[in-house]
């Protein structure tokens, strides 16, 4: 599940990532820039987890006014995050071979 954040809103992030519940689950947390986005202005927050904890997190960003993207949308923004990953994976590898 992933939500786009505007940068106005950045801050309700903590409001909902601070939940018990939603804490648990594995966040990750990307700036469009930072991900090749040049023309959304955003912050794009991935959760990951039990059905329980997505639920709440879905309903937490849904009180603040945040939705979470489409599924289409979701997977470029997911597979642009896992290819960040994926190469901060292996510089580290390199680091230490």
């Amino acid at each position: 599940m992933i939500f786009e954040v505007k940068k106005e809103d950045s801050s309700k992030i903590d409001q909902v990532i601070k939940d018990d519940t939603v804490s648990r689950q594995s966040i990750t947390i990307r700036d469009s820039k930072s991900l090749g986005i040049e023309d959304a202005d955003a912050t794009y927050v991935k959760i990951e987890g039990s059905e329980e904890g997505l639920k709440k997190a879905e309903k937490l960003f849904k009180e603040v006014g945040i939705k979470k993207i489409s599924d289409k949308k979701a997977r470029e923004i997911n597979e642009k995050i896992e290819s960040q990953d994926n190469s901060a994976i292996s510089g580290m590898g390199a680091i230490f071979q």
